[in-house]
């Protein structure tokens, strides 16, 4: 059993879901510190698409005098007006898109909601989209979980508690994973190779990679499974060659 497991960021890229879509089961891990800048500041924000380029989606995390506090336990600020905003600029974005009309209930029922934390918002977006992807992986929570431990050990500890014999872990798992401890628990350790599918985009132009899933899933629908999976999508261009173009790994989010 592969077990893989990811913070829950906000609209998260390909290579989140891709990793999921490679594994048994998934764990949301809730309950490690939000870091809001630097590699790792994906939790609360990421791109999408537009007619001129790429654009920001940022939540309003309130942080001040909260620097250690989880992510489960972190709130937005809904005195912005961010849900409105966001789905507008969803909507301006790809509304020509083939496929955003099947999901644009769901989105518009999203950010009419009101949102006091960041968690319980990124996991409903996670979920509807592995849903929406047609990926059959288990899904877990840690917060439900009671798993002692800190960073390889407790990742150790939440494959035994969940039987797994692997973990899969994002490339950027290298630079702080010791496969030592794997290696004595008897887990086997596994790291992502991931290459940033080229596909058809709406807006025309030149590829852009290492967007939110959602530019994938308006733009692909039912054929977006095959090419998370890593399968260029032949109608990338209208001649039917697909650009030789690959995202550079400051193009992409981490994926840890």
């Amino acid at each position: 059993m592969i077990l893989t497991g990811h913070q829950p960021n906000y609209l998260p890229y390909l290579g989140f879901f891709e990793k999921i879509a490679s594994a048994d089961a998934f764990l949301i891990v809730d309950t490690v510190q939000f870091v809001k800048r630097g590699p790792f500041g994906w939790m609360h924000r990421n791109r999408i698409r537009t007619a001129n380029g790429w654009q920001w989606l940022s939540l309003p995390v309130k942080t001040h005098g909260k620097f250690h506090q989880r992510i489960c336990d972190a709130g937005l600020d809904e005195h912005l007006p961010w849900r409105r905003k966001h789905l507008r600029s969803i909507s301006m974005a790809y509304a020509r898109s083939p496929h955003f009309a099947h999901h644009s209930d769901f989105f518009e029922e999203i950010y009419a909601r009101e949102w006091d934390r960041l968690s319980p918002l990124c996991e409903e977006l996670i979920r509807y989209m592995i849903a929406s992807f047609g990926i059959q992986t288990e899904i877990h929570k840690l917060s439900d979980m009671n798993v002692p431990g800190k960073g390889a050990e407790m990742i150790v500890n939440f494959c035994r508690e969940l039987g797994a014999d692997s973990y899969l872990s994002g490339m950027h798992g290298r630079d702080y994973l010791d496969p030592a401890v794997f290696a004595e628990a008897g887990i086997k350790l596994i790291f992502q190779e991931y290459q940033h599918p080229v596909y058809r985009q709406c807006q025309g132009g030149d590829f852009i990679p290492g967007l939110s899933a959602i530019d994938l899933l308006f733009n692909a629908g039912p054929g977006s499974l095959s090419i998370l999976k890593g399968g260029n999508d032949p109608d990338a261009n209208p001649d039917g060659r697909v650009p030789q173009q690959t995202a550079t790994p400051r193009d992409l989010p981490p994926s840890g």
